[in-house]
C-alpha cells in the first residue's frame, strides 16, 4: 500500500520535458510510481488537474542564523522550497572562535541586513567552534525542509587571521594551509560547499569590505586545492563589479573574476556558481561574461551563474526604510507607537519640517539604515506597489511620472503616498536588471542553457528586499501572465528551481519526479497561484521586524514523502534535516 497516490495531475518532471497527465504514488519517502499508479493508499489526492512538480531548490539564502530559532523556515517554506543552501556570499556563523560572535554579527547584518539584536538573542552561540561542530549542532535541529551550508571565506579568514582579516592583509603560507584545512574539515563534515564575496558592496556594519573581498589567486587556489582534496562541495562567489559602481570602484573586473572562477573550477574540478545579473553602468557585462562560461564548460567545466526572474528591487515603506527616516524631525517621533507617529506626519506642520530638514547620518557607517540616501535618489524611479501588483510596469506608472502628473516635486509626492491609507503602502525600485525598463535581459539570462535560477536571499534583507517568493512569483508572471513580451514554458522554470540546481549541488536524489528519488513535491493550482500582500511581521527574536509575503494556490507540499504543507496551511510536520555533502 502507497502512503500517497495523487491522481489525475499535470506532471511537470523537472528534467525539462513537456507536461503530461498520469499519477504519482509514493511510499517510505520516495516517489514510487510516476504515469500510471495501480494499487490501493492510506490517502489518494485528486488534484483536479493541477500541477505536480519536484519541491522547489533555492541554491542562494541566509537562514545562518534563523536555524537556530525557527524551523519553519519562511519565507522559503510558504513557497514550496523543499531544499535550501545557506551560507552564501562569504558570511555565516562558522568557525567562531571563543567570543567572536560579535564580529560574525557585524559582518552578518550589515551585508545582509538582519538585525543584530535578533542574531544575539536568537542564535545559540556556544554550541560550537568549528565548522564540524556547526555541522552537528544543525543536526540536532528538524525543519519544515531540508537544509544544506556551505563554508564562508569571511569567517574562516576572520578565524585564521583575526585582526589581519579586517585589515585585508595578504595570507601568509600558514594561513593558507590552515584555511585549507578548515575547509576540507568543513567539506568532509557535510558542508556542500564553500562562499566568497569579492564586491566592494558587501561591508560589516563598521563600514569595512568583508574578510576574503580583496583575497589573491594564491588564497582562492589554495581554497580549492583543499575541495578537491576533499572531493566534494561547490565553489559559490559574488563577483567584483556585478552590480556596478553603487559602492565605488573595485579592484577587478566581472570578466576577470569569471575567469578566476573558470580556474578555480579547473583547479579543483568541483562546480562552480556565482552571481550574475545585468549592470547598469556595463549592460552587455552579463553577455560578456557568459562567453567566459560557455567556452569553460565546453572544456568540461561546470559553471552556472545565478540569475534572478524579476529585477533586484528594493522597497520603502513607514514600516521598513525610507528617505525620511534621519531627518531630524522624524527622529524625534520614531519612537512613538505607529498610530501616533502616522498621525503626527500627516499634520502639515510635521510634513513641512521633515522636507526642510537635514538628514543625520546613522553612527554606524555600514548599517543597512544608510539606505535612505539611496531611496531619496532613486525616488522618482520608484512604483507604487499596489494589488494586483504590476511586475513589469512601465515607466509611465513611476513615482517621478507620477508626481509630475500631480503637480509635486519628487519629495512631497513620496511623502504623501508613505503616509497615505493605513500607512502600509509600499514601493519598490527595480534595480538590476532594469536597465533599459524591461525584462529582455531576463528573459534571455532565463532562456540561455548553461544559467540557473538563485539569488533569492531568502532569510536576508528582511526589511529591504522580498525576492524569497520568487519559486512562486515566475510561475504567475513568465508562465501565466506576462503581457510586456513572451511567455516561458512552464518545463523550463520548473527545471530552473529544481533539477539543475540539484545536479549545480550534487544532491542526485531529488530534483525531479522519477521513481526511487526523494518525494520532494509540490502540488498547485496554476489558475489560482498568486502572492498576497506586503505586510511587515515583528516575529524576529527581540522584537525584530520583516518584509513578508504569501501566496496562495499551492494545493500540497510533501518532504521526502511527508507532507508539509496543505492548501497554503502549516501541516506542522518536520521532516527536513541538514544536508550532508555528496561526493
Amino acid at each position: 500500500m502507497y502512503d500517497y497516490l495523487i491522481k489525475n495531475v499535470q506532471i511537470v518532471d523537472g528534467t525539462g520535458s513537456a507536461p503530461f497527465s498520469g499519477d504519482i504514488a509514493i511510499e517510505n519517502g520516495l516517489i514510487a510510481a510516476v504515469g500510471e499508479a495501480d494499487g490501493t493508499a492510506r490517502e489518494t489526492i485528486d488534484a483536479g488537474g493541477a500541477y505536480a512538480t519536484p519541491g522547489w531548490v533555492d541554491v542562494h539564502t541566509h537562514y545562518d542564523g534563523q536555524v537556530s530559532w525557527d524551523d519553519t523556515l519562511d519565507p522559503s517554506f510558504s513557497h514550496g522550497v523543499t531544499s535550501i543552501v545557506m551560507g552564501n556570499c562569504g558570511v555565516g556563523f562558522a568557525p567562531c572562535p571563543p567570543g567572536g560572535e560579535q564580529r560574525m554579527i557585524e559582518l552578518m547584518e550589515g551585508v545582509e541586513d538582519i538585525p543584530g539584536t535578533a542574531l544575539y538573542e536568537g542564535i545559540e552561540w556556544g554550541r560550537w567552534e568549528t565548522f564540524p561542530e556547526y555541522i552537528e549542532y544543525l543536526g540536532t535541529r528538524a525543519f519544515t525542509l531540508d537544509v544544506g551550508t556551505q563554508i564562508p571565506h569571511s569567517a574562516v579568514r576572520n578565524y585564521v587571521m583575526g585582526d589581519r582579516a579586517l585589515r585585508h592583509e595578504d595570507a601568509t603560507a600558514a594561513d593558507l594551509a590552515a584555511m585549507a584545512r578548515i575547509v576540507k574539515e568543513g567539506l568532509e563534515a557535510g558542508a556542500v560547499g564553500f562562499s566568497t564575496s569579492r564586491t566592494i558592496g558587501h561591508r560589516s556594519v563598521l563600514g569595512e569590505p568583508i574578510p576574503g573581498t580583496f583575497a589573491e589567486k594564491a588564497e582562492l587556489l589554495a581554497i580549492a586545492r583543499a575541495m578537491k582534496a576533499a572531493g566534494r562541495g561547490v565553489f559559490q562567489a559574488v563577483p567584483a563589479g556585478v552590480v556596478g559602481d553603487i559602492a565605488g570602484p573595485e579592484k577587478w573586473t566581472t570578466e576577470q573574476e569569471v575567469a578566476l572562477f573558470a580556474e578555480i573550477a579547473r583547479e579543483s574540478g568541483r562546480n562552480c556558481t556565482f552571481t550574475l545579473v545585468q549592470n547598469a553602468n556595463r549592460p552587455d557585462q552579463w553577455r560578456n561574461c557568459m562567453g567566459i562560461v560557455e567556452q569553460a564548460n565546453a572544456e568540461g567545466l561546470m559553471m552556472r551563474p545565478q540569475i534572478a526572474t524579476r529585477p533586484i528591487g528594493l522597497v520603502t515603506s513607514l514600516h521598513a526604510y525610507h528617505m525620511f527616516q534621519r531627518r531630524e524631525t522624524y527622529l524625534k517621533l520614531a519612537g512613538l507607537p505607529f498610530e501616533q507617529l502616522l498621525a503626527e506626519m500627516r499634520k502639515p506642520e510635521v510634513k513641512a519640517a521633515i522636507l526642510s530638514d537635514k538628514d543625520v547620518p546613522p553612527d554606524q557607517p555600514g548599517t543597512m539604515a544608510n539606505v535612505y540616501a539611496l531611496l531619496g535618489m532613486a525616488a522618482p524611479g520608484m512604483f507604487p506597489i499596489e494589488m494586483p501588483i504590476n511586475y513589469e510596469p512601465e515607466a509611465s506608472g513611476n513615482m517621478g511620472a507620477l508626481a509630475a502628473a500631480a503637480g509635486q516635486d519628487i519629495a512631497s509626492y513620496m511623502y504623501d503616498y508613505l503616509v497615505s491609507g493605513e500607512g502600509d503602502n509600499f514601493a519598490i525600485l527595480l534595480g538590476a536588471n532594469f536597465a533599459d525598463g524591461t525584462f529582455s535581459v531576463m528573459e534571455e539570462m532565463l532562456r540561455h542553457p548553461e544559467t540557473t535560477i538563485g539569488l533569492s536571499d531568502a532569510g536576508a534583507h528582511v526589511n529591504l528586499i522580498f525576492d524569497a517568493v520568487g519559486p512562486t512569483y515566475q510561475l504567475a508572471h513568465w508562465v501565466r501572465d506576462r503581457t510586456r513580451g513572451p511567455r516561458l514554458p512552464i518545463e523550463l522554470i520548473v527545471h530552473k528551481q529544481t533539477l539543475s540546481n540539484a545536479n549545480l549541488f550534487g544532491l542526485t536524489d531529488r530534483g525531479s519526479i522519477e521513481t526511487g528519488k526523494r518525494a520532494d513535491l509540490n502540488v498547485f493550482d496554476l489558475d489560482r497561484l498568486a502572492l498576497g500582500k506586503l505586510a511587515v511581521h515583528a516575529d524576529l527574536p527581540a522584537g525584530g521586524t520583516r518584509i513578508l509575503q504569501g501566496a496562495s494556490g499551492y494545493l500540497n507540499t510533501f518532504v521526502a514523502g511527508v507532507k508539509t504543507r496543505e492548501n497554503d496551511q502549516d501541516t506542522g510536520a518536520r521532516p527536513g534535516r541538514v544536508l550532508g555533502a555528496v561526493r
